[in-house]
């Protein structure tokens, strides 16, 4: 008989899992109560029931899946009064993100094997979670590309001036672009035309007058081109931060390898809800800009139920003094990692958004374009989820965010942040306090396979 009770419990201790998460979770399209089986970082049931040697039940909160966001600017190295990967990482921490990938243009700009790899080693030192890196695209090392692909997880292409980026000129994209094909690497875009830019180049001193030296036409000519000039090859290629109804139009039908982002202060803000602010002007200085509220209404409009297939933050902070300075002077970017999902989710629960539509465009098109097993609840993915209060809506307030940057575009508006977040089913935030230390974040795998 003991022997038979040892064996019986030997088996259920055989058969449960490391974690077990029981609530009510967004499954597949919809939310379903199911127990989630955790196991070395690794979903690896879902199912009515499930044991586990540790257990946690959601009683009154959702489960959803943890965020990756493509687009953030840590700005680490070289410019560590604006962010560092800490900071940076903490706030996407806060916000529910789980992975992110930087952009290239820190100081110096990471366009060779020798800054990406340098860059690794101060993600694997200080970063809380999980991230990636993009190459940058330059005149002097498009030969290199094809090498540069082994160390970088994408390329990004700025085709029009801004902070610290090499302007790329499109009289080179071909023979870039012809490098970049014999790679499974896809391009980023930031689409707004060098030359147009150039030519509307004048003084800046209002948020009015600097969407005027920014327009329209530079985004659309910039798009033109590349849709033109990838008509007949189907390497995968991403539209940064999409900011007006005309591009978003003309990239309403694309094709299935051809990806488009915005972002929430395109989404969220307009030109006219700035001016009218407290807050200064120079805090909602950006490229692309703000626009108009026509235009805005179209990037929301898309969001609910058109062509965009990301949402991305567009993280790129800077330190407060330089933003409450003169506007001409005050460098374009805003904070938004520790917002973006928090935003959003609030609109979800007052049912202005699907949440089914919410984590396609937050989680899972984000991780399937870059081949991750992340961004969704699914049997084999890394366990990255969070947990949310949906009665529990906030104001944003820059007092209680976490970025180095100390304010937000954001201030006063309505958001639901997680109370808890697992990232590869270790606990890193409960009850909205912070449990991991700086370096339990992982350099996303190289070979991105599923």
């Amino acid at each position: 008989m003991k022997k038979l009770l040892r064996e019986g419990l030997w088996r259920k201790r055989s058969m449960a899992h490391d974690l077990v998460i029981e609530g009510k979770a967004f499954i597949g399209q919809d939310f379903q109560t199911c127990c989630i089986g955790i196991d070395n970082g690794k979903i690896t049931a879902i199912k009515k029931i499930a044991e586990g040697d540790k257990r946690i039940t959601c009683s009154h909160q959702l489960i959803l899946p943890a965020a990756v966001d493509c687009h953030v600017h840590f700005r680490d190295p070289g410019f560590l009064r604006k962010e560092t990967i800490t900071t940076g990482s903490t706030a996407a921490l806060y916000g529910g993100v789980s992975c992110v990938f930087d952009m290239p243009n820190t100081k110096p700009v990471a366009d060779s094997v020798q800054l990406l790899k340098e860059k690794y080693k101060r993600i694997q030192q200080s970063s809380l979670i999980d991230m990636g890196l993009y190459g940058a695209v330059t005149e002097k090392n498009i030969e290199e590309l094809t090498t540069i692909a082994d160390f970088c997880h994408g390329f990004k292409m700025f085709l029009g001036e801004t902070t610290n980026a090499l302007t790329f000129p499109l009289s080179l994209f071909q023979r870039a672009f012809e490098q970049i094909r014999k790679t499974t690497k896809p391009l980023y875009i930031h689409a707004e035309d060098s030359t147009c830019l150039q030519h509307h180049i004048k003084q800046a001193n209002t948020l009015e007058e600097y969407l005027l030296i920014r327009p329209v036409e530079c985004e659309c000519i910039a798009v033109k081109f590349i849709l033109e000039a990838i008509q007949n090859v189907t390497h995968p290629i991403h539209f940064c931060h999409i900011s007006s109804k005309d591009a978003l139009l003309m990239l309403k039908n694309h094709p299935s390898h051809v990806s488009v982002g915005v972002t929430p202060h395109h989404a969220l803000l307009n030109v006219s809800y700035a001016v009218a602010s407290l807050q200064p002007q120079s805090y909602y200085k950006m490229n692309p800009p703000l626009r108009t509220r026509q235009h805005q209404l179209a990037v929301l409009a898309h969001i609910m139920n058109g062509s965009v297939d990301m949402i991305e933050s567009d993280h790129a902070p800077h330190a407060l003094d330089e933003k409450q300075g003169d506007f001409q002077k005050a460098p374009a970017g805003v904070p938004g990692v520790e917002t973006m999902y928090p935003l959003f989710l609030s609109l979800a629960v007052q049912k202005k958004l699907s949440f089914s539509r919410l984590i396609s465009l937050l989680c899972r098109n984000s991780a399937s374009f870059l081949r991750l097993s992340k961004g969704n609840i699914q049997v084999g993915f890394d366990a990255d989820v969070i947990m949310i209060d949906p009665k529990q809506q906030v104001t944003i307030s820059s007092d209680r965010l976490h970025s180095k940057a100390g304010w937000t575009p954001f201030e006063g508006m309505s958001a639901v942040f997680p109370k808890k977040m697992f990232l590869r089913g270790k606990c890193v935030l409960d009850d909205s306090e912070l449990q991991v230390s700086p370096g339990n974040g992982m350099c996303v795998s190289l070979d991105n396979s599923l």
